[in-house]
């Protein structure tokens, strides 16, 4: 991460609200103002910024010392002027060590939306981060939005930073399941995410072989339901995926739906019940630690049998799988932004062409380019993967600087 912004340099201009948390993540990492306007300007209802996208933006101010957010009367426009990662040290804010974050009753985003974007920044940390996540916004399952689980995240997205030398203390803690509500809207769990690992810079990776996949893994989870929801969709999933490779394996969790006080005047003493439903979560490991993730819960509105949720999920998985390359689509911008964070050398990845030229990844790479960083190098794979590209990225090699001054 580069020194806090400078006040005489301009932000970096953007419209609309298109991946808004990845392009404050950039800023952070960077040091670079950013300018964002035209934030949902039609909305007759709900004009400017969501409710989670201001709850990221409170989760920013949390975890930084410095940083400046000005947000216009209407809230379709937004100017964020970042400080320096501090995360849990002592003075900035934390308890007992602890940032506590309350997620609204209005976040209709899971809780990867927020998980993400926080172990994208935590290794630049000046001190570890330790975040709880709780309030009646909390969905550890995933959305009809397109967020993954937080069993994802923790089988999918955090192995990947041991490539880049950053494994020690990382731990993704689901302390109580939730999901969407029949609303759209809140689930009340509750996640802690631990990230102690800080480095100054992230090593350079090259990873050119995607390999076969070995195994597979997955956890099916209920969250107030009858718990042979989760026997039907593992029987499910097994169904479609025990042709494909003998080790696979799926755990069963079962919980409670948790209780939130009732709004209703009349009766105000009264609690119901919140973040009812159920999931499975499936990852795919190849022979060379490649990963591929696949996310399907019951939707907020109901009547999906398990057996079609266990069935749709494998059958992503094995899409996931098909697209080819080292990284699959949800998993594709961490890589990417640490190997442009990373040291001042290039690093290589071997990734599908339906993946780099997923609107998703092309926006990235504009954003990085606005940046400062380096374009991608791009060019067929040598190997007898059809349909694969390799990507040369050039790190920034800017690094912590709250590692260097402390």
């Amino acid at each position: 991460m580069s020194n806090p912004s400078n006040p005489s340099q301009s932000p970096i201009r953007f419209t609309t609200q298109r991946d808004l948390a990845h392009r404050l993540v950039l800023s952070t990492l960077t040091g670079r103002a950013i300018h964002v306007s035209k934030i949902r300007p039609s909305s007759p209802t709900n004009p400017g910024l969501a409710p989670h996208e201001i709850s990221f933006l409170r989760l920013l101010e949390a975890i930084t010392n410095g940083s400046n957010i000005e947000i216009s009367y209407t809230g379709t426009s937004l100017v964020y002027r970042p400080g320096l990662i501090t995360g849990c040290a002592p003075g900035t804010g934390a308890s007992g060590g602890v940032i506590r974050h309350e997620l609204p009753a209005g976040c209709s985003r899971g809780v990867s939306y927020f998980l993400i974007p926080l172990c994208l920044l935590a290794p630049f940390s000046k001190a570890p981060m330790n975040v709880l996540f709780s309030g009646p916004g909390v969905v550890t399952a995933a959305t009809p939005s397109g967020d993954l689980s937080a069993d994802s995240v923790r089988t999918a997205i955090l192995p990947l930073y041991a490539g880049f030398g950053i494994s020690n203390n990382i731990e993704l803690r689901i302390l109580r399941r939730s999901n969407l509500g029949s609303d759209g809207k809140g689930g009340a769990g509750e996640v802690q995410l631990i990230f102690g690992h800080q480095v100054r810079l992230p090593k350079t990776i090259h990873m050119l072989n995607p390999g076969r996949v070995k195994k597979i893994r997955g956890v099916a989870y209920c969250t107030g339901v009858s718990a042979s929801d989760n026997a039907r969709m593992i029987e499910a999933a097994r169904g479609v995926l025990n042709p494909m490779t003998g080790d696979t394996y799926i755990f069963s969790d079962v919980s409670s739906a948790p209780y939130l006080p009732s709004t209703e005047k009349s009766n105000p003493n009264t609690k119901k019940r919140v973040g009812v439903g159920f999931g499975i979560s499936l990852v795919a490991e190849s022979s060379t630690g490649s990963l591929y993730s696949a996310d399907i819960a019951s939707p907020p509105s109901g009547g999906t049998p398990p057996e079609d949720i266990g069935r749709q999920c494998a059958y992503q998985l094995l899409e996931a799988i098909s697209l080819g390359g080292c990284v699959s689509l949800a998993a594709a911008p961490t890589i990417l932004i640490l190997m442009a964070m990373g040291s001042e050398d290039v690093g290589r990845l071997q990734i599908g062409k339906d993946v780099i030229s997923s609107e998703r990844i092309i926006g990235l790479g504009r954003d990085l380019r606005a940046f400062g960083a380096s374009g991608w190098g791009i060019r067929e794979s040598s190997t007898n993967d059809a349909g694969d590209v390799v990507v040369s990225v050039v790190g920034r090699g800017e690094g912590n600087i709250g590692r260097k001054i402390t």
